[in-house]
């Protein structure tokens, strides 16, 4: 591999065009935490937003004029002057300087189409504007990135006039010029075609700023460093308008670690799946669990052949170590998995399989009848553990159910009432405890009514709070009559962990898996499940 590769700048535009993206709305103060993440992971640009086009942008950047970014460069979006306009009168420039950033990216028509029909003027005037905004703002010290919108439609529709607007650019002094795959249809060759005459005809450093509407945003970004551009620019997580843009948390590993680009460092790309999950986070945007390298399944293996390789050597079925971006390895358990899986498991649980093979088959052979019956254990990660230990004799019960019952009336326009009433035997004291309580529905009543009957004896329960509730129906084709899956999350101060429950009947299901979560809590507090728990 070439260590003599230059240098790519990561121009991060998750705060503008990202949040363009449908279901994506960020506040001011969402938007001051991403970009000081952005700043510690090492990306080179952070693009905050248009100032001119809402108030909210224009507080962010007053905002972070008290707190600046420590290593990246904070960007301001604008358009170039208005047709028939100077740009030392133009509202949106002038709102770019009063930010006070050092570098901002200008948008212009490169396509001659939207020059005529968007803009509702001459190829001549465009010119004009283009040139005049640049170099206006480069009289006021800031840096210029310009941003050539529908620049690969334009070259298609009429290259020499498309040539003629990025000239006009880097006459004016633009430091980059972006390409953009506006509509997102441009295929990978060519873009590398289009790029090796746009070298030939400006020495401005190129940037690719790529589209994923073809599903291509990231191949076609790698394509186009391979063609020459040193900059590329995208959304964390591949967020962005209509299907999103170039994702930078696949981008970068590919650069990085098999192109031999350096862009972040070794160092600062083992933080990536942690800033990924927090944009989501802050974003209230789901995670995909099958992103590359940064998602929660990028590395998780479920196949028993598989496990037992990669176990031997990662390299058998990893392409690079999990470690280098920040994710880590996982094993599966289900009815694809050998003993190799279980074995894993075990292992993470601080549990020895070594000496259990009979028990750790039996152990298979029992998940693989409970996933028969609906269960998944991927995500529960608590019912397995308790699984196992019950495989290997090592799991304590605190407590055991004699009865339950749970009542939904409502009275006429009054809302629903539950009210659960449970029975159960507490195995540390031998007692019997018969207790009831409400909850805004059947579930949350039953976990009132857990929590009412064990918290005297267990008062560490207290800490315990379910976080997430989720339903799943296993055969939709028997309408109501379906088995469901419940997956409960519960979390206290410290940690956080999963449980299932499966039935025909969805107060059954949630019932199993609201024992497992007491039980798994229980067992984690207490070491070994003998002592009294204070």
């Amino acid at each position: 591999m070439n260590n003599n590769r230059p240098q790519i700048f990561i121009y991060d535009t998750t705060l503008r065009d990202g949040s363009q993206g449908e279901g994506i709305s960020l506040s001011i103060s969402d938007k001051l935490k991403i970009a000081a993440r952005l700043d510690l992971l090492g990306v080179h640009y952070v693009e905050g937003g248009w100032p001119a086009s809402n108030p909210k942008d224009l507080e962010f950047f007053k905002e972070m004029a008290r707190k600046p970014l420590s290593r990246a460069k904070l960007t301001a979006f604008t358009s170039t002057c208005r047709p028939g306009g100077r740009a030392s009168d133009d509202f949106n420039l002038a709102a770019v300087v009063e930010t006070g950033v050092k570098a901002a990216a200008v948008v212009g028509k490169s396509w001659d189409f939207q020059v005529t029909e968007a803009l509702e003027t001459s190829l001549e005037e465009n010119l004009r504007m283009v040139g005049d905004s640049i170099a206006w703002l480069k009289q006021q010290g800031i840096e210029v990135i310009f941003d050539a919108e529908h620049f690969f439609d334009g070259y298609r529709a009429n290259p020499g006039y498309a040539l003629d607007v990025l000239k006009a650019a880097s006459t004016a002094g633009a430091g980059w010029l972006a390409l953009c795959d506006t509509n997102g249809g441009t295929l990978p060759w060519q873009i590398e075609e289009v790029i090796g005459v746009v070298r030939a005809t400006v020495n401005t450093p190129l940037a690719i700023h790529a589209h994923n509407d073809g599903g291509l945003a990231v191949v076609n970004t790698l394509a186009a460093v391979r063609a020459g551009v040193t900059q590329v620019q995208g959304t964390l997580n591949g967020y962005g308008e209509r299907c999103g843009n170039a994702n930078l948390c696949t981008v970068i590993p590919n650069l990085e670690l098999k192109m031999g680009y350096p862009c972040l460092g070794k160092k600062n790309l083992a933080h990536l799946t942690e800033v990924s999950h927090f944009v989501s986070e802050v974003a209230n945007m789901p995670h995909y669990n099958q992103q590359p390298f940064v998602g929660n399944a990028a590395f998780a293996h479920k196949g028993g052949i598989h496990v037992s390789a990669v176990l031997k050597n990662p390299e058998t079925y990893e392409h690079i170590s999990p470690e280098s971006v920040g994710n880590r390895r996982r094993v599966l358990v289900s009815e694809l998995s050998g003993v190799s899986n279980l074995k894993h498991k075990a292992q993470e649980f601080g549990l020895d399989l070594s000496e259990f093979t009979d028990e750790g088959r039996q152990a298979i052979e029992h998940i693989k009848r409970l996933e028969h019956e609906g269960y998944q254990f991927e995500g529960a990660d608590a019912s397995l553990e308790l699984v196992l230990l019950k495989a290997l004799g090592r799991y304590r019960e605190f407590f055991c159910l004699e009865n339950l019952k749970v009542l939904v009336d409502k009275k006429g326009s009054e809302p629903f009432n539950s009210e659960a009433t449970v029975k159960i035997n507490v195995k540390v004291t031998n007692e019997t405890v018969h207790t009831a309580a409400e909850g805004d529905g059947p579930v949350n009543a039953m976990d009132n009514a857990l929590r009412k009957a064990l918290g005297e004896i267990y008062p560490c329960i207290r800490d315990f709070h379910l976080t997430d509730y989720k339903v799943r129906v296993v055969d939709e084709t028997e309408g109501t009559a379906a088995t469901v899956r419940v997956l409960i999350e519960t979390s206290d101060q410290t940690d956080s962990w999963s449980t299932v429950g499966v039935s025909e009947n969805i107060i059954e299901a949630s019932f199993k898996a609201l024992m497992d979560s007491f039980n798994y809590a229980l067992l984690k507090r207490s070491g070994d499940g003998r002592k009294r728990l204070n």
